[in-house]
């Protein structure tokens, strides 16, 4: 593939579901997720490399966010880099796809993209340049405002997952796993659609799966794919799956008929 020379200039992308998922005004925002947020991390529980991460509306998934991202805040000043993968809901297309934009733009001011680091990938085939995949994907948007309270200044390489394998994956992970300097968030969100008890049951099997460092299956997981190749990189650093958090819409803001399930580990 092309990649563009970095020091060409491109505009931001603004946000797409601002209003919609969180909210637009930015003070407003913050509190929002500093009551997400509020509360003490896990004791005993070292700095983690990866988050596992919910990525609906914040009324019903923020909550489930905050326990990974109060954990995440613990990083403040030492992580300087985020790893950004989440799935693609609009646009099919093959292999994980970085954006020309050289920020992304939130209520709470503009996330610069770290061009180096996607210099890094130019020679690996399954990442392609595709600014249409990220135009409308709120799978990652939503994790930029957590991430701005919980780090302040960072930048972010956002990924959008299609059509791949975990080996994929895992490869663009390795290239950009780097150190303590870099953090890795994977944004997924559980079963879909399901009365509560059924959920809660389809949920607590597919945390035991990330606990184990296992795939899941689509079904189980929107994310899974990126969350596959997450893992694999895991198992092969032997690494262990913390869970944080495990509820669905039906704990946080919405009827318990039809839910979403969401999760929040910390792998380290």
């Amino acid at each position: 593939m092309i990649f563009r020379h970095p020091t060409a200039l491109h505009e931001v992308r603004a946000p797409a579901v601002a209003g919609m998922f969180y909210p637009d005004e930015p003070s407003r925002l913050r509190r929002a997720i500093e009551s997400y947020m509020s509360g003490d991390p896990v004791s005993g529980l070292r700095a983690a490399k990866a988050y596992i991460l919910p990525h609906a509306g914040y009324v019903y998934s923020g909550p489930v966010a905050g326990t990974g991202y109060r954990q995440l805040r613990a990083g403040r000043g030492h992580v300087r880099r985020v790893v950004l993968l989440g799935p693609s809901h609009r646009v099919a297309f093959q292999g994980l796809a970085v954006s020309r934009h050289d920020g992304f733009a939130t209520p709470l001011g503009v996330v610069t993209v770290d061009r180096e680091a996607i210099e890094t990938l130019r020679d690996l085939p399954q990442v392609v340049e595709l600014d249409r995949a990220h135009q409308h994907e709120h799978s990652l948007e939503v994790h930029l405002p957590f991430l701005q309270v919980a780090l302040g200044e960072f930048k972010v390489v956002p990924l959008v997952v299609g059509e791949a394998g975990e080996r994929e994956v895992a490869e663009v992970l390795d290239q950009l796993w780097g150190g303590p300097e870099t953090c890795i968030i994977i944004s997924t969100d559980l079963s879909h659609y399901q009365d509560y008890d059924t959920a809660r049951r389809l949920d607590l099997e597919t945390a035991g799966r990330i606990e184990r460092l296992e795939p899941v299956a689509p079904e189980q997981a929107c994310g899974a794919v990126a969350l596959a190749g997450l893992l694999r990189a895991a198992r092969t650093r032997r690494m262990t799956v913390h869970r944080l958090d495990l509820r669905n819409s039906g704990d946080t803001a919405g009827p318990r008929d039809r839910v979403v399930g969401y999760g929040a580990f910390a792998v380290a």
